[in-house]
């Protein structure tokens, strides 16, 4: 059997022909920059995040970027994330001319620790920045509760966080504006790079929109320096075609990752946990394993894809040499790193592929278990 990381063409398939209608749309209206599909979009997401804006962006990254920017976070300013994130959520901050200060990660959640948060905070402080790490949406309330003592602003790295709810209150709609992304992979994801911000505030939003699209309401008319970082009409055409099954899809990846859990009890393997009132939405589904890199091969010979989200923590990268960070800082990330596997989950995994997965998991380690207990060689 042969099982891959994500099943992008599946999804393809079953949404074929809708898909080629929008593309279709757009092509007959030849709006292909900030066309009507992306207001259209934008009106949408804005409502099934439960805010009030949504701004339409060409990566999760520029998302995450033009919040920082248009927040007048710059030079001499910090901002915290997490050290066991994506390269691109920091990168957003570092490339504004802030720098970024990390904290570690909970053990148990994998997201932010919110009980390290305030040791990190300085009067250079400007914003926090929690990731959605995986699809579990963070332990908002204390960091909330930390923000509005120290007047900080709290972005939301939602790149992975789609659909996702914290006591029922919609990710991108728990602090003062968050940042997706719509990468191929992601749950709702483009056929391209996309991107987009949701908040409640119109005043950052209209600067969001100058931002993106060259500090320009009307054409040749530039009141700030902005960017080009518009979202493709086409890719909004696209992403007005998920939207709509994305709360199914999720629902399918709980089931898949239900099932995970449920066949991998009673291994020597640590499954995904997350408090009751989180509603996580499965982007990754990750285990850890203390001989992650033989299991993982094993699964690979047996045809299963896998992943590893993150080998290397961001204070290890040499790109970040330059925030003063060593081996030790965050130990709970760096363990992580080792230990961490992502197992294929997309909605159209089956039960059938799980029990495979499952199976060649077990297996490996009823053949560990032998060999260690066969009697050793004792050399003359």
């Amino acid at each position: 059997m042969k099982i891959p990381f994500v099943d992008l063409k599946s999804q393809y398939l079953g949404i074929a022909d809708e898909v080629q209608s929008a593309i279709a749309d757009v092509l007959a209206n030849t709006d292909f920059i900030l066309g009507h599909a992306v207001e259209q979009f934008e009106e949408e997401f804005a409502a099934y995040c439960d805010t009030a804006y949504a701004i339409g962006v060409d990566s999760g990254y520029s998302a995450l970027e033009l919040i920082v920017r248009a927040y007048d976070i710059g030079p001499g300013d910090e901002v915290i994330t997490a050290a066991n994130t994506f390269v691109a959520t920091v990168l957003a901050i570092s490339n504004t001319g802030a720098t970024p200060v990390l904290v570690d990660a909970d053990p148990v959640t994998y997201n932010l620790d919110p009980e390290q948060l305030e040791a990190a905070i300085t009067p250079r402080t400007k914003a926090i920045m929690p990731v959605h790490l995986y699809g579990q949406p963070v332990e908002m309330d204390p960091i909330l509760t930390i923000a509005r003592k120290h007047g900080l602003k709290v972005i939301e790295d939602a790149a992975q966080g789609h659909g996702g709810r914290y006591k029922g209150q919609a990710v991108g709609n728990l602090g003062d504006a968050a940042g997706f992304s719509f990468y191929p992979g992601k749950n709702l994801g483009a056929y391209g790079d996309g991107g987009a911000v949701t908040t409640n505030d119109p005043v950052l939003a209209d600067k969001l929109r100058l931002l993106r699209n060259l500090g320009q309401r009307v054409k040749y008319n530039h009141e700030i320096k902005g960017f080009n970082r518009r979202l493709d009409t086409m890719q909004a055409a696209i992403l007005r075609v998920k939207l709509p099954k994305l709360d199914c899809w999720n629902v399918e990846r709980r089931r898949a990752a239900a099932e995970f859990t449920h066949r991998l009890q009673g291994l020597p393997i640590r499954t995904p946990a997350c408090p009751s009132y989180i509603e996580p939405v499965y982007h990754l589904y990750v285990i850890q394993a203390e001989d992650r890199t033989a299991l993982q091969e094993t699964l690979t010979e047996a045809g299963v894809a896998t992943g590893l989200h993150y080998p290397k923590p961001v204070h290890l990268q040499p790109a970040f040499a330059d925030l003063g960070y060593q081996p030790g800082d965050f130990p709970v990330a760096e363990a992580l790193a080792e230990k961490i596997l992502s197992l294929p989950i997309f909605p159209e995994l089956t039960n059938d592929a799980i029990a495979y997965i499952t199976e060649q998991i077990r297996s490996y380690y009823v053949s560990v278990s032998v060999s260690d207990s066969m009697p050793q060689a004792v050399s003359i």
